[in-house]
């Protein structure tokens, strides 16, 4: 049972309405629905009556809606004594550029809303520069798209992201459907990260999955000159949703590619829990309480949460 759950139930039992409740709580109908529909299995116990007004409480619902207002009172007043002790110290936390787009400034802002004396550092670079960074301890937790077994790191999968064609609307060959395979990409000019980069290594595997052999006409490491290329008429991308968050992207054609396997994980990752600090600790719940809210909002393109 999660708290969320019990603040969903309870603001559907106040509203009388699933509609209104998302409304309130900023998520949509169906993902509230499903969690009131977990909780209710979880409980072995029908909370709520569905009638053509709306909803109400079941006699059991209405018992639990009076426990869990209790609870969430605690939960509030511990959250109020907490963020009251003033936590402190200094974190540094690792973003790739495409995720930076969509998190980055999501996550300081609920950082300095929940702990304003916390130092925080913020580090923008490739996934694979920051795995490195994080064995060498010279950050304290990042989001990375694919684990390192050897590592003593704590791993938390949070959400997997679609993958998309990206690229201006009247770039020739540019597909204009909601979804396209790999295969059907024909002789579209792509550009693309290089041979080192994790999306170009993942790319790789789906295009041999999906014996098609793209047409490369330039190779960018760098999301900001890529997406440059991209506006600049010069060929389409493939990239997770999240690349196209930043204003400047926002009029690129997405096209989401409908391969099984045009998937990008993504990980919080940070070093051990006994080593990281009360700063790193509550960074790490901030990041991922912030990820969600993104997916659950429809303000991250293509990601479900795990």
């Amino acid at each position: 049972m999660e708290l969320r759950q019990l603040r969903y139930f309870v603001s559907v039992v106040e509203h009388g309405s699933m509609g209104k409740a998302a409304l309130e709580l900023g998520v949509v109908t169906s993902a509230l629905s499903q969690q009131i529909s977990r909780l209710e299995s979880e409980l072995a116990t029908r909370l709520l009556q569905r009638t053509s007004g709306g909803v109400v409480p079941t006699d059991a619902g209405l018992a639990f809606w009076r426990q869990a207002q209790l609870a969430l009172r605690h939960v509030d007043d511990a959250a109020l004594a907490a963020r009251q002790a003033r936590l402190s110290g200094h974190v540094t936390v690792g973003l790739a550029p495409s995720t930076s787009g969509v998190l980055g400034l999501a996550f300081m802002r609920a950082m300095r809303e929940r702990y304003p004396d916390v130092r925080l550092r913020m580090v923008e670079t490739l996934s694979g520069y920051l795995a490195s960074m994080l064995g060498a301890r010279q950050i304290d937790l990042a989001m990375l798209f694919h684990e390192e077994p050897a590592q003593r790191w704590s791993v938390m999968p949070l959400l997997d992201e679609r993958l998309f064609l990206i690229g201006v609307r009247d770039l020739p060959g540019m597909p204009t459907t909601k979804h396209v395979r790999l295969a059907k990409l024909g002789t579209l000019p792509l550009i693309l990260p290089s041979g080192s980069h994790g999306l170009r290594t993942s790319l790789a595997a789906s295009f041999k999955r999906a014996k098609y052999e793209p047409r490369i006409v330039a190779e960018v490491d760098g999301l900001a000159m890529l997406m440059d290329a991209v506006r600049g008429g010069l060929g389409a991308t493939i990239q997770p949703g999240a690349a196209l968050a930043r204003a400047e992207n926002a009029a690129l054609a997405s096209v989401q590619i409908s391969d099984p396997d045009a998937v990008r994980p993504n990980l919080l990752v940070s070093v051990s829990d006994d080593e990281l600090s009360p700063a790193g600790l509550a960074a790490r719940v901030v990041l991922a309480d912030t990820a969600r809210e993104l997916v659950s909002q429809g303000r991250w393109l293509g990601a479900r949460l795990r």
